[in-house]
């Protein structure tokens, strides 16, 4: 036999060796899995000392997680130089940048001022951009006639609508504000996620009732996993597959406002059901200190995780 063609031989053979001890996908360790990341928000609720983002991203890396979910208000700047310095950061920390939560409010009887929280989405749509960062939580906006968002906790997230007006006024509001921002979500590819919140989206009709009416491959739903204050699981499941990006709270110490009891086994399993394979971003809202409270949670879903996926 010619070298040549002993050469050949040889690498056939191995190839089918090799071939022989490769796994089926769903048995490979490189199969798809969910990704554990943070909000930054876990260390920052609202209450000086406000934690950079920089630091944020440090902790994050020290923790080994995959991402960072940035909230747009714990921004210092938001200077150019500002954003590249934070995606330089994540990049040489091998973290990625996967959501800007941001705040708007589509619910007001002004068209003046529905229109500022249209302008202020595409802002946040192009600083995403600009980041590299691949999707933006949307609140729909609440009706804002309890003042206080501490007595809006303590009211169970229900207020009433502005006299003369009622929620099918607030509905068409928020998702002709939403469609105003399509174009921009389309241009630079950034994934509109909404939010089950406070205000419409705070049941799964009110806010399936939007995702359907924009009806648009550049809006979903951001599940937060805490947000349903009483019996969840059939709701997250409701919500399940329509899910592009996961929000998990966890309450070390008892609760800012609440504290909810979450079935995290019972959890991964609805989304795995859903074939979701996306980001779990922890939302640490305990009174522990940020760093107990963000290592347990980490420690928690990872133990999930590899049950469950």
């Amino acid at each position: 036999m010619k070298r040549r063609n002993l050469l050949k031989s040889a690498a056939f053979t191995s190839m089918g060796a090799m071939g022989s001890m490769l796994l089926p996908l769903s048995q490979s360790p490189l199969s798809p899995r969910l990704k554990i990341a943070v909000s930054s928000y876990s260390y920052w609720h609202f209450k000086p000392p406000k934690v950079s983002i920089h630091e944020v991203i440090d902790r994050a890396a020290r923790l080994g997680v995959e991402g960072v979910d940035i909230l747009h208000r714990q921004m210092d700047s938001e200077d150019r130089d500002y954003l590249m310095s934070i995606k330089q950061k994540a990049f040489v920390n091998g973290i990625d940048l996967i959501s800007l939560s941001i705040h708007q409010d589509f619910v007001d009887p002004l068209a003046e001022e529905r229109q500022k929280a249209i302008d202020h989405t595409i802002h946040c749509i192009e600083l995403a951009y600009q980041m590299g960062i691949p999707c933006i939580r949307l609140n729909s906006g609440r009706w804002g006639t309890i003042k206080s968002f501490d007595d809006l906790m303590a009211n169970r997230g229900e207020e009433p609508p502005i006299e003369g007006y009622d929620a099918e006024d607030a509905f068409a509001w928020c998702i002709n504000g939403i469609q105003a921002c399509l174009a921009k979500a389309r241009e630079c590819g950034v994934l509109l996620a909404l939010e089950n919140h406070w205000g419409l989206t705070r049941t799964v009709e009110g806010l399936l009732k939007i995702v359907t009416g924009v009806n648009s491959p550049w809006l979903g739903v951001l599940m937060d996993t805490g947000n349903f204050m009483e019996e969840p699981y059939d709701k997250l499941e409701a919500l399940a597959p329509f899910t592009k990006f996961v929000q998990a709270k966890t309450y070390y110490g008892g609760g800012e406002w609440y504290t909810l009891d979450l079935d995290y086994d019972r959890i991964f399993q609805i989304l795995k059901d859903a074939n979701y394979l996306g980001y779990v971003s922890i939302e640490f809202e305990g009174k522990a200190p940020a760093d107990e409270g963000v290592e347990k949670s980490v420690s928690l879903l990872r133990e999930v995780l590899k049950k469950k996926y």
